[in-house]
């Protein structure tokens, strides 16, 4: 659908983005995780087309831009207005023809749980009440790509649920979404894809399933420090790793765990704990960031 290539963005002395290539395919929903001032939001607003870049290009993957919605960050709303007040003005901007936009308007609001609400002042409105209409306001027109800049943010976790269902329930109808994102569990829940940036770069990119199915491991944890015999069991295979009382066998050392743990009985050690796992997102994060 929309593809960055070789893109570059500074603001004075500081480089928000640094020579970033990227394609975002129809139908994906594409997590983008990244400690502030990674650059998440500056590229949001690249492809919305609310920023030019200073090098390189954004192109559609087709003959021609797609519509988009755009939810910010920061959702700056006319208090004084009522919902339906307020989509009406937005709809007017959005070149939303004045005999569709009353049902332009409803479809939206329906689709976050919002009609009901539509005749209430936004002042009055609760900060969950406030992220949905801020989604709204993207639906409108039915755009089919949406770029939605921390859409739980401030949310406690019943909020996060509940949009993390609207999310969801875009993507079945065939949205390709592009989200920002401090919660790495949101992410996990309703990302296709994933993008890691870190000051300006690129540092992690891979489907969502192939991220969390990589790199399996073994946990084996004993009562005393196995200083005393790293260089024998190390020797085994290359992919274990040795951490003060516990062993974390990695590929293929995954095979070695019953014979190590016979080894580690007769030498004497007590296994206290066995774990085998996958990686976590928590863990692709803090190492792409590192």
């Amino acid at each position: 659908m929309i593809e960055i290539n070789s893109v570059t963005k500074s603001y004075y002395s500081l480089t928000a983005l640094d020579n970033i290539t990227l394609k975002i395919p129809r139908g994906v929903v594409l997590g983008l995780l990244g400690p502030n001032g990674a650059g998440k939001s500056t590229l949001l607003k690249l492809i919305a087309g609310f920023l030019k870049p200073d090098k390189g290009i954004i192109k559609p993957l087709g003959r021609g831009w797609p519509v988009i919605g755009y939810k910010p960050e920061r959702l700056l709303f006319p208090n004084h207005l009522t919902i339906t007040q307020y989509m009406e003005t937005v709809a007017g901007v959005s070149n939303i023809p004045s005999e569709a936009s009353e049902k332009a308007i409803y479809d939206s609001l329906a689709q976050v749980n919002l009609v009901n609400e539509a005749n209430r002042k936004i002042g009055g409105l609760s900060r969950g009440m406030r992220q949905r209409l801020g989604l709204a306001q993207s639906l409108l027109g039915d755009p089919p790509l949406l770029l939605l800049d921390e859409p739980s943010n401030g949310l406690d976790p019943t909020g996060q649920d509940e949009m993390r269902h609207y999310i969801q329930a875009l993507h079945q109808a065939g949205k390709t979404i592009v989200i920002s994102s401090h919660l790495l569990y949101e992410i996990t829940q309703v990302c296709t894809q994933l993008i890691i940036l870190n000051e300006g770069h690129i540092h992690y990119q891979n489907s969502m399933s192939e991220a969390l199915a990589l790199r399996p491991y073994a946990l084996i944890r004993t009562n005393n420090d196995l200083a005393p015999v790293r260089e024998m069991l190390q020797t085994l295979h290359p992919s274990i790793q040795i951490q003060k009382d516990s062993l974390i066998l990695q590929n293929e050392a995954i095979e070695l765990r019953r014979h190590i743990l016979t080894m580690l009985l007769n030498l004497g050690y007590d296994v206290v704990h066995v774990e085998q796992k996958r990686v976590t997102l928590s863990e692709i994060y803090a190492e792409a960031i590192r």
